[in-house]
């Protein structure tokens, strides 16, 4: 099963980083935020990817072009009997990557209806190129499966950036939460799609999250898969810096692989 990564936005919100990178390249711990993601999927079976590029989209090209060289010690002989041995076998090997431009100023669902000819098969999965999360990809697909209906989103209470207060009617402060879970339910993106969604995409401004979704919605197509456990979106340079201090300290629940 095909899995697209939508990778072309511009990451306004996150200007200190995404003016020399695309945000999908912007490093946890060293490695692109866009490699947890693929790993993530690839701990459950799914190893076969299509990128939707747009922003700097030769930048990750590039970054899977020299991938078997930066990843791995070779030995390198120069000159008419050129050739290239690399000595090590990193955990990537059976990954199969389809990049494919889709436009700097394509919206999300024209970006995915660009790369319905990559996508074989009836069932296909999409998700955000900037959020990790330690979400069972095997029960989702699982659910999608169950369910019967054309697609599924992945649901998630948010985080409140600020701390929480419960006063008493005095004004006193009987408890303090700093970034509790808020009610509601969010879009977290990790998406299971029936073929038939790529007949709700029309057009390079098809903004995936509006009409398609809200459509789908309407005529009782679209279920949630309820996540419990950990969501975090890299959207401003304060999130950068919490996820790579997370990983810092060890405190990574989306680290699902060894």
């Amino acid at each position: 099963m095909k899995t697209i990564i939508l990778c072309g936005g511009r990451g306004m919100r996150l200007q200190e980083e995404t003016e020399f990178r695309p945000k999908p390249l912007i490093p946890i711990g060293g490695r692109p935020i866009l490699w947890h993601i693929m790993k993530t999927y690839a701990h459950y079976g799914f190893r076969e990817f299509v990128l939707c590029l747009g922003y700097r989209g030769e930048m990750i090209k590039d970054y899977f072009l020299n991938y078997e060289a930066m990843s791995s010690d070779f030995t390198i002989r120069l000159g008419h009997q050129y050739s290239l041995n690399y000595n090590d076998a990193h955990r990537e090997q059976d990954f199969v990557v389809t990049l494919a431009e889709t436009g700097l100023e394509t919206m999300t669902g024209g970006r995915i209806k660009q790369v319905e000819r990559y996508v074989e098969g009836d069932t296909f999965m999409v998700t955000y190129g900037d959020g990790v999360a330690d979400i069972d990809i095997e029960a989702l697909v699982e659910y999608h499966q169950q369910h019967g209906r054309l697609a599924t989103v992945t649901a998630v209470h948010p985080v409140s950036r600020f701390g929480m207060l419960t006063l008493d009617d005095n004004s006193a402060v009987l408890n303090f939460t700093e970034k509790p879970q808020i009610e509601g339910w969010v879009n977290a993106g990790f998406f299971v799609f029936s073929r038939k969604v790529f007949d709700y995409l029309a057009g390079d401004d098809c903004f995936l999250e509006q009409e398609p979704l809200e459509r789908l919605a309407r005529e009782g197509e679209l279920m949630a898969y309820k996540h419990h456990g950990s969501f975090y979106a890299m959207d401003t340079y304060r999130d950068y810096k919490f996820l790579n201090e997370l990983w810092d300290r060890e405190q990574t629940p989306w680290k699902k692989w060894e």
